[in-house]
């Protein structure tokens, strides 16, 4: 795999707007519990073992089929979340780890998935910038309905968005982990400013 890869028309356009609906309307959705790099954002986040797909998809049966089209299937635990921008937010240069919380051992996802859901006409800023140590290796312009596939250890930033309207994503941090590893990571949760919820 290059740094990224690009699949334009991901989905039908019928889903693209029910998953829309449904992350907007989801009781978990509110100002972001992910690090401080995400300013200005809303979403919330899943975690979850590949043994708990169904699970998943039982509890927000409008991600399967990107549950279905993205996950790789070489990865064994995924942190997934929609991620909302509007004007002024913007999201500082980082590599993913949002697992660490649980295991401080973890690397970087192999993979992360974005699925462009929703982009303002006439977008200013919001590009995905790619980095492999200083080097940019990639600048993305969201388009709607296309999924992105990007190495896990790359650093990756948001440029703030300057347009009104609203820059909706479905991020999904894809890992291989130990058996070790993985006996640290919930099953499932929901990561929530909106509510706590239980662990399994």
């Amino acid at each position: 795999m290059n740094y990224y890869q690009k699949h334009p028309n991901a989905f039908s356009l019928n889903y693209l707007n029910d998953l829309r609906g449904e992350i907007l309307a989801c009781p978990y959705f509110a100002v972001n519990n992910l690090n401080r790099d995400f300013v200005g954002t809303k979403g919330f986040s899943v975690v979850f073992h590949r043994s708990e797909i169904a699970e998943v998809e039982r509890k927000f049966p409008f991600f399967k089929p990107y549950l279905d089209r993205a996950l790789e299937p070489v990865c064994n635990a995924f942190y997934l979340n929609p991620l909302l921008l509007q004007e002024g937010s913007r999201v500082d240069p980082h590599i993913d780890r949002s697992l660490r919380s649980y295991c401080k051992t973890i690397e970087p996802p192999m993979f992360v998935s974005v699925l462009y859901v929703q982009v303002p006409e006439n977008l200013q800023g919001g590009e995905l910038l790619l980095r492999n140590h200083k080097q940019q290796v990639g600048q993305i312009k969201p388009q709607v309905n296309t999924l992105v596939y990007f190495q896990g250890d790359l650093t990756h930033s948001v440029n703030a968005v300057k347009t009104s309207g609203t820059r909706l994503s479905l991020v999904c941090e894809q890992y291989s982990l130990s058996e070790k590893e993985l006996r640290d990571i919930p099953e499932f949760t929901v990561e929530s400013r909106a509510m706590k919820v239980k662990k399994k």
